[in-house]
């Protein structure tokens, strides 16, 4: 089941104040805080992106048990 649009978008806000978040502390912050505003961005694409393998796998599976 793919995520919903609402949720799709609002990981996609989530990722665009991240990015303007991550902009602002490279200029401000310690390295910390920019390695975990850098942690966060990367949690957010794996969900999107493990999401998407995931409706392909079970996508295969269901042609597979269609062919048996």
């Amino acid at each position: 089941m793919a995520l919903s649009k609402q949720v799709e978008e609002s990981l996609d806000e989530v990722q665009a104040s991240l990015r303007n978040a991550l902009a602002f502390a490279a200029r401000n912050e310690r390295p910390i805080v920019n390695q975990a505003i850098a942690d966060l961005m990367c949690s957010v694409d794996k969900l999107k992106s493990v999401d998407k393998f995931l409706d392909t796998m079970e996508e295969m599976k269901s042609e597979f048990d269609k062919n048996k």
